[in-house]
């Protein structure tokens, strides 16, 4: 499978997000990444639900929704509703994981685990049959443009070697500090999925670093 960018909406102009998500439409990029932060999981607020459904009705890429959120099983209906088509869930914020997975699918939904770069790639084991998709943060969520932590590379060595051994069919993501440099090494590795935040929106041509990063 050839590999997706997923470009962050994080990063964009919210002054005119219109032409930014019309930049999208027209440009090579496969999702559309947008991450949900509570100023609880994570040190930040970015946006909620009615932007979200203001991006569903003129972004023609499917919407890959990141909540770094505390319960985000109370939000499940809400995403759907919103025009989320994958809805990824952080480890660390789900006692019960199996079973908002089992929810968010039953919604109409992909569902996806994310993991933090402390938290060790071994947690997923068991539930690495139920997810489309893991999501591995290349550095601590809650601000775009930080450095890219280079263990990240070696977490999606791993997860590839658990997703082979179990017989997985999920999807390898990987957000934060992804560029042309990073992003090469972690498709070598094994990732299936790249978000670009700043590398994509602070380019003098997003258009043609989505280009780029789509043919690393």
């Amino acid at each position: 499978m050839k590999h997706k960018i997923s470009p962050s909406l994080l990063a964009a102009d919210f002054t005119n997000l219109a032409k930014d998500i019309e930049m999208i439409n027209r440009s090579e990029a496969d999702w559309l990444h947008l991450d949900i932060m509570d100023g609880v999981f994570v040190p930040n607020i970015s946006f909620g639900f009615p932007v979200i459904k203001s991006v569903s009705k003129i972004c023609k890429k499917p919407l890959d929704v990141h909540l770094m959120i505390v319960n985000p099983e109370k939000f499940i209906k809400e995403v759907k509703s919103a025009g989320g088509t994958i809805m990824n869930v952080h480890y660390e914020a789900c006692p019960h994981l199996h079973r908002i997975i089992q929810e968010i699918r039953e919604a109409g939904m992909e569902p996806a685990v994310t993991i933090n770069p402390a938290t060790p790639v071994c947690l997923l084991k068991d539930i690495l049959e139920d997810v489309y998709m893991v999501l591995i943060m290349g550095v601590n969520p809650g601000f775009g443009g930080q450095k890219f932590i280079r263990h990240t590379v070696d977490k999606v060595k791993e997860l590839r070697q658990l997703i082979d051994e179990t017989g997985s069919k999920a999807l390898i993501e990987v957000d934060g500090g992804v560029n042309l440099e990073t992003g090469i090494l972690l498709l070598e590795a094994g990732a299936d999925i790249l978000v670009a935040g700043n590398a994509v929106f602070a380019a003098p041509s997003p258009e043609e670093m989505i280009h780029q990063l789509k043919t690393l």
